[in-house]
């Protein structure tokens, strides 16, 4: 789909301005991580024991290490490049991931990251994709993501997911539970803590969040539940007496001042918080989340 700009009162379409080397679309990938995916950057070129080179190697927010490789035009083998360079990444000690962690984001930060090395994500960013190439990443049973780049005049720069399985997928040798209704499972067991009036308020807030947008994908985390539609909007945390819910660190409107910030140790997308406790302040803590949600628009 075109891409236009008001000018004088009329729409324009941007040409498309492709980079000339790869580098340059993995450069500024590598410059802009956090903002384009959410994600630690830890190195460029990352050398493996085969003597091969990960692009890019980074750790998302919920400590899943994650590679990324490029395709400045359309794509070749870049999934299949990819998956080779996985297994020998799996295949290296975890220390060697935890030391490039400490040494690239700092102690406190990487402290505060527990390494999922149960679901690694590999990311193939690239001009275009093919049928091959969609069918390949829909049935191997891996995170893989599939993204979509176009470069317009005038600075502008679009990415957006082409094939995105936030499925996580457990290798054999762990125990597994049944796939089936798994999340709301888990979801029961952190309501069954709460008292009954803050299951009621859960429930009421779910359902309100979850009618927002048909494309909006609710999945349980450590901590709680967490709403997601390309990024992270909201978290909830389901304690025995109130939500507490956090949010992306955006401008507010919030005249009742109930929005707090959170503190070193969590993480920079969502470093907001609001808690409820009341139903009578339902409509108000609701309409906190649904700002959120439209900074991920």
């Amino acid at each position: 789909m075109p891409i236009f700009m008001m000018k004088g009162g009329k729409l324009q379409t941007l040409s498309a301005e492709p980079f000339q080397y790869e580098r340059q679309l993995q450069s500024m990938i590598e410059n802009n991580l956090m903002t384009v995916l959410e994600m630690y950057y830890l190195a460029s070129e990352y050398p493996m024991t085969n003597g091969c080179r990960i692009d890019t190697l980074a750790v998302d927010m919920n400590g899943a290490p994650v590679i990324i490789e490029y395709k400045r035009s359309r794509n070749g083998n870049v999934i299949s490049q990819a998956l080779s360079y996985l297994k020998s990444l799996r295949s290296q000690r975890p220390e060697f991931l935890k030391m490039l962690m400490i040494n690239k984001l700092g102690k406190t930060v990487a402290d505060g990251i527990t390494l999922d090395w149960h679901n690694p994500r590999v990311i193939c960013i690239a001009e275009s994709f093919n049928r091959f190439d969609m069918d390949t990443a829909e049935i191997v049973p891996l995170r893989i993501e599939l993204y979509r780049y176009c470069r317009y005049a005038d600075g502008i720069f679009k990415l957006e997911p082409v094939l995105v399985n936030d499925q996580q997928r457990i290798p054999s040798g762990y125990p597994v539970q049944p796939a089936a209704n798994s999340s709301f499972v888990d979801l029961m067991k952190s309501q069954s803590k709460a008292g009954n009036q803050v299951q009621r308020l859960f429930d009421e807030l779910r359902e309100r969040i979850l009618a927002l947008d048909d494309q909006i994908v609710e999945k349980t985390i450590k901590k709680g539940v967490a709403y997601l539609v390309s990024k992270h909007f909201a978290e909830i945390q389901i304690k025995k007496d109130m939500l507490v819910i956090d949010l992306r660190p955006i401008d507010y409107f919030d005249p009742k001042n109930r929005i707090e910030r959170i503190g070193i140790g969590y993480t920079i997308t969502l470093n907001r918080r609001i808690r409820l406790q009341h139903r009578q302040d339902l409509d108000y803590v609701f309409g906190i989340i649904e700002q959120s949600y439209k900074n991920v628009l």
